[in-house]
């Protein structure tokens, strides 16, 4: 699939260099297609990275998608430069009037303090409320998926007894729901994270169906029956080195972590980790975007 972006976003150089289609600005205009309008709301800390491993997810299929990537006005980052969120993002008060086809929140690293002490808090309910009116279906990542199933449905988050950071087994529990089509039974995941949402929580809200769970890592993958919301409770997105530099990075900060599941050779930190879920995640987004996207979403999207 094409991604549309903006000529010189920093992500478009290393989606190339993998060799996915990367269509320019000026070569979309030229196409008499309509394409899927995605918006990404990123909350992590390193934005160009996101942005790459979002963009590498969402480029597995024939559509064409223009992705905008959306800023918080009460929240200034402190990984990424100033001048790239100034030229990349833009702010909710410019695309408040507008519809999109499909949005994504991703995680941040916010998740061991309660929702309502989050300095962006009130921000973000505003942008997840205007979402289930503006947005045909909204894909939620990690913390992302847990505040999203707190603000709309009142479903608690628990903290851990230690973080959870690894690669996991997951069950596939509903085979013929179009977002899990064409994975196998069990799949491998990356978890990195401190809380979680538990099933019993969930299975009060009708709904909400769980559509892939884990033994080790709990709720993965879960869906509003109608797909307007998804919630994903993981980071399939990862490149290969991210849980590396997690790790690396927590060393660093003196937090004694341990070691990622199943994720370095023989455990060791030395070794080149094994790529295991790259399937799953090009799989789910790629079945995201065309049968709860592109397969229902109207073809004009009017303001309101």
């Amino acid at each position: 699939m094409p991604i549309k972006v903006q000529n010189d976003l920093p992500a478009r150089a290393v989606l190339e260099s993998e060799n996915i289609f990367v269509m320019d600005e000026k070569r979309a205009i030229s196409q008499d297609i309509r394409p899927l309008q995605i918006l990404i709301l990123n909350l992590m800390p390193v934005k160009e990275e996101t942005e790459t491993q979002l963009l590498r997810a969402l480029s597995n299929t024939p559509l064409q998608v223009d992705c905008s990537f959306l800023m918080l006005s009460t929240h200034i980052s402190k990984n990424t430069s100033a001048s790239h969120i100034n030229k990349f993002y833009v702010p909710f008060s410019e695309i408040r009037r507008q519809r999109f086809d499909g949005m994504i929140i991703t995680g941040a690293p916010v998740e061991n303090l309660e929702y309502e002490k989050v300095n962006y808090w009130e921000e973000l309910t505003t942008i997840m409320e205007w979402s289930s009116t503006h947005v045909h279906s909204t894909f939620h990542i990690c913390w992302g998926a847990q505040a999203a199933l707190y603000h709309h449905y009142g479903i608690p988050k628990y903290q851990r007894d230690r973080k959870l950071s690894g690669i996991y087994r997951h069950k596939v529990l509903h085979h013929r729901l179009p977002l899990v089509r064409g994975l196998d039974d069990y799949v491998m995941a990356p978890h990195s994270r401190y809380t979680e949402v538990r099933r019993e929580d969930i299975e009060q809200h009708p709904e909400l169906k769980i559509l892939i769970e884990s033994r080790e890592a709990g709720v993965f993958l879960v869906i509003r029956e109608d797909g307007s919301q998804i919630f994903l409770q993981g980071h399939p997105e990862y490149d290969r080195m991210t849980l590396n530099n997690e790790y690396q990075r927590d060393l660093q900060k003196g937090l004694n972590p341990e070691l990622p599941c199943n994720y370095y050779e023989e455990d060791d930190p030395c070794s080149r980790p094994v790529l295991s879920w790259r399937n799953l995640s090009n799989t789910l987004y790629a079945n995201w975007l065309n049968y709860y996207v592109y397969q229902t979403t109207p073809y004009v999207l009017e303001e309101g």
